[in-house]
């Protein structure tokens, strides 16, 4: 197999690969058959530079077509490829380099500066091609090599959320192998314009800013540009936006910061990441006349599951395991709550260093009558509370629907009878301050749509709450 040669060199050359908008608002549209061709010379140029088979190939480049001439190129000639987001430190950086060893980096010039920083005084420094330069298209194009399924071919750290971030190796089998989540969640079509607006470095854009759309014979757009809420839709609209896929904090700040509308171009559009509130689904349905589908995966799996296409969508679950993943919950409580486990034979785009017997994903899920997923949170973040069994998911989905609330995140405090009792952490709306009172009335709020065991004892309020690069809540932090 060989998705360069399987997918891109396959497609009609003269089909629309990817649109692209430049961060001086410049559009560019680029065919399959210009991909092609600009992929295989910049894998001539990475072979000239010593980039062998086997070898790890760095990019620290932006939402751009350099981007994906990279990452192709790669895999054209079996090289390994390690996507950083731009939103990486220097010292972020260094780990990756120390830990992946690189024979050479791809960067955007933007990024020099930051990408010298990482490498002062290493003793072996990588080859270093910066874009945007035409120099690197100028040799022979590089034949496609045959690889086997387990050989590597991505390599995505995750995000950090529950400690230092770490490599995760994918093998060639995971690129065909997003065709299942590509068909039965993502549904980009022959034709359509697919949007994820991930940012270039993380799993989700791996898998989705091209590779699914491309398997599915749509088009990809990319915007290099940083989040702006009202632009978002704008682009949607000005380009004709089928298929749309962001994290739910994006759908959940477009919603709080601007005025949403119909957006007639718009078929499908799905979330994942992290759970999805339902009154923002809600609101996208009402408003924009498009429903999230919701899914669930990790670095480790790529997606595992997602609302089915087809049927009615339920607001904050996570969908059904994907057809043919064999996911089950593991000693699940009186709730019907227990940990997410999945048998790694049954996931095509699970990780090439997976341990061959079954794969605990760490989170606590229930699962209804219907066999729909809803996430209680991560097994180390539960709350238990006077032997009560709380998931921040729910408290914070509460909190989050006060009209006052832009952001919550919800974590344990110690507690001398309780043993633990909910805290939350609150990020108001403008126009809005914290008091007392205010925080009486959130703790009233969460009362009047959870059981009153679940409310929050203690609110505070911050300007922000710790992230990491990819968005997602750093609970630990919160909880030290």
């Amino acid at each position: 197999m060989n998705f360069a040669r399987d997918v891109v060199d396959a497609a009609d050359p003269s089909r629309v690969a990817l649109v692209a908008i430049d961060r001086e608002s410049g559009r560019s549209s680029h065919t399959f058959g210009q991909i092609s061709d600009r992929a295989a010379r910049l894998a001539g140029t990475l072979h000239a530079s010593g980039v062998t088979r086997g070898d790890v190939v760095m990019t620290l480049v932006g939402n751009r077509p350099e981007w994906v001439h990279a990452m192709v190129a790669c895999w054209r000639i079996g090289a390994a490829v390690l996507p950083c987001t731009e939103q990486l430190r220097p010292a972020d950086l260094r780990k990756r380099i120390e830990i992946a060893a690189p024979r050479a980096i791809v960067v955007d010039e933007r990024n020099g500066e930051t990408l010298a920083a990482a490498l002062i005084g290493l003793a072996s420094p990588p080859t270093l091609l910066a874009v945007p330069d035409e120099r690197l298209y100028d040799s022979a194009p590089a034949p496609a090599v045959d690889l086997a399924g387990d050989e590597p071919a991505l390599i995505v750290f995750t995000s950090g959320t529950s400690g230092e971030p770490k490599p995760i190796r994918h093998g060639a089998r995971n690129l065909p192998g997003q065709m299942l989540q590509a068909e039965h969640w993502y549904d980009a079509r022959p034709g359509e314009l697919a949007w994820c607006t991930a940012a270039s470095g993380w799993s989700l854009s791996a898998r989705n800013a091209f590779v699914a759309p491309w398997l599915r014979g749509a088009a990809a757009l990319l915007h290099d540009t940083r989040f702006d809420p009202a632009e978002r839709l704008d682009v949607i609209e000005r380009e004709g936006v089928a298929v749309l896929c962001m994290a739910p904090t994006e759908y959940r700040a477009i919603a709080k910061r601007t005025a949403l509308r119909r957006l007639p171009s718009l078929r499908h559009a799905v979330a994942a990441g992290e759970p999805l509130n339902p009154e923002i689904v809600e609101r996208w349905r009402d408003e924009v006349g498009v429903t999230i589908h919701d899914g669930y995966g990790q670095t480790e799996t790529g997606a595992l599951s997602g609302m089915p296409l087809g049927e009615p969508v339920r607001p904050g679950a996570m969908g059904r395991p994907l057809p043919g993943i064999d996911a089950w919950l593991d000693e699940p409580d009186d709730a019907g709550i227990g940990e997410l486990c999945v048998d790694p034979a049954t996931v095509p785009t699970i990780y090439i260093d997976a341990p061959s017997g079954t794969w605990r994903t760490g989170d606590r899920v229930r699962e209804d009558a219907d066999g729909f997923l809803w996430f209680e949170g991560r097994v180390d973040d539960t709350i238990i509370s006077a032997g009560y069994r709380i998931g921040p998911f729910e408290v914070e989905s509460a909190l989050v629907s006060h009209a006052a609330v832009a952001e919550a995140a919800a974590v344990a405090a110690h507690d001398e009878e309780r043993g633990q009792v909910v805290r939350a952490v609150v990020v108001l709306r403008d126009g809005h301050v914290g008091s007392p009172a205010l925080a009486r009335e959130l703790q009233e709020h969460v009362k009047a749509l959870t059981a009153p065991y679940k409310y929050p004892r203690i609110v505070d309020f911050a300007d922000e709450l710790p992230k990491t690069p990819s968005g997602k809540i750093k609970r630990a932090e919160l909880r030290e």
